[in-house]
């Protein structure tokens, strides 16, 4: 540990160097819209604002049409109803996909997608008006308050982007990406150029004017089981162009890369960190994630995640006892931000989760 006193972005940014700090940085997913409606319920002023009501270290992430689930669309696609019923809606949303949601509880299950926006080439032209690099100044709104924002020396700044799984299976989905690979893999090569282009020309555009730390690429490309494309095809298609796109994030001034996979990403952990990731989350404990042993297989990886969600909806000692799990050894670790392996669920009580946070600040005393 650190002897001084750091500001959140030394905190933040030594974390992912792997250098020591005064304490481990503060840092959560959050809570689900309808776990927020239930917290309100149990004292949690209406316009509280997360990080500040539950103290965790500042990190500014900086909000423009740079993706992150959805993909940069530059205009969105409109938002158009198809059916609403008592029980549903079915929706085309601005990612161009066809979804069916359910009314109860939309934030917590997941949709129906009955159609994603291309199935061939001529769908590809059509859709690609939408995707043009030199687009890239009209993605970026509000630049000079996101100029000031990050001028901050104390605060650290990241950038959410569309990963280069996340953003072809936004346009295919699973199914129809997973035939793309084999019935024309030089298309999807086509895409992946496109997608490393606009990156390559945001970043350059962004960091003319607003610093940027850190980029979080999403891509929740594992489920329980495993990754939804090989790690061998990942390499062939996506790896190349990762790499571009953090060597480029890099000559702008970014100095940490994270990648946002759900599920099993035990496979996909080296070919991650091949590509120039710093950091993976959230590692999801339901999947098999333990990231004790993660760590000790990958010494030099950032870490942020591993805590089970699922222990804040027992009581105080299933609590304490799976942060006691985690906490300790990856502090001795380090490379590590605490955190629970995904969003706060509505079966979580605002005390349960401030108890959880008291026994994960209790070791920064030790």
């Amino acid at each position: 540990m650190s002897n001084h006193t750091m500001t959140s972005r030394e905190r933040f940014l030594s974390t992912l160097r792997g250098e020591p700090v005064d304490r481990l940085f503060r840092y959560e997913h959050g809570p689900w819209p309808t776990t927020r409606q239930r917290w309100m319920t149990e004292g949690l002023p209406e316009d509280a604002g997360f990080g500040a009501w539950f103290d965790m270290d500042p990190l500014i992430r900086i909000s423009i049409n740079s993706g992150y689930t959805a993909s940069p669309y530059q205009p969105k696609f409109t938002e158009t109803t198809i059916e609403e019923t008592p029980q549903h809606r079915i929706y085309v949303d601005a990612d161009g996909i066809t979804q069916k949601i359910l009314r109860e509880e939309s934030d917590t299950s997941m949709p129906e997608f009955l159609r994603f926006p291309v199935a061939d080439r001529a769908d590809w032209r059509a859709i690609l008006p939408r995707l043009n690099p030199d687009d890239a100044a009209a993605r970026i709104t509000d630049v000079d308050r996101w100029a000031s924002l990050c001028a901050d020396p104390d605060v650290p700044s990241m950038l959410p982007i569309c990963g280069a799984f996340g953003h072809p299976r936004n346009l295919f989905g699973d199914e129809g990406l997973s035939y793309l690979i084999y019935d024309d893999p030089a298309l999807l090569e086509e895409i992946l150029d496109n997608w490393r282009d606009l990156y390559v020309a945001l970043l350059r555009e962004l960091t003319r004017r607003v610093r940027v730390d850190a980029l979080l690429i999403w891509e929740d490309m594992c489920y329980k089981n495993g990754p939804l494309i090989s790690p061998v095809q990942f390499r062939r298609f996506m790896s190349p162009r990762y790499r571009q796109v953090i060597e480029a994030a890099r000559r702008c001034g970014v100095q940490g890369i994270i990648v946002d996979t759900d599920g099993d990403c035990l496979s996909m952990l080296p070919v991650f960190m091949d590509d120039g990731a710093d950091m993976v989350m959230p590692f999801e404990v339901q999947a098999g994630m333990d990231v004790v042993q993660i760590r000790k297989a990958h010494p030099t990886l950032g870490i942020m995640g591993g805590i089970d969600k699922r222990a804040l909806a027992c009581d105080r000692a299933a609590i304490r006892a799976e942060v006691a799990r985690v906490v300790p050894p990856m502090m001795d670790l380090g490379r590590y931000v605490p955190t629970l392996d995904h969003t706060v669920p509505p079966n979580v009580s605002l005390n349960q989760f401030q108890y959880y946070l008291e026994c994960v600040r209790s070791y920064e005393r030790h």
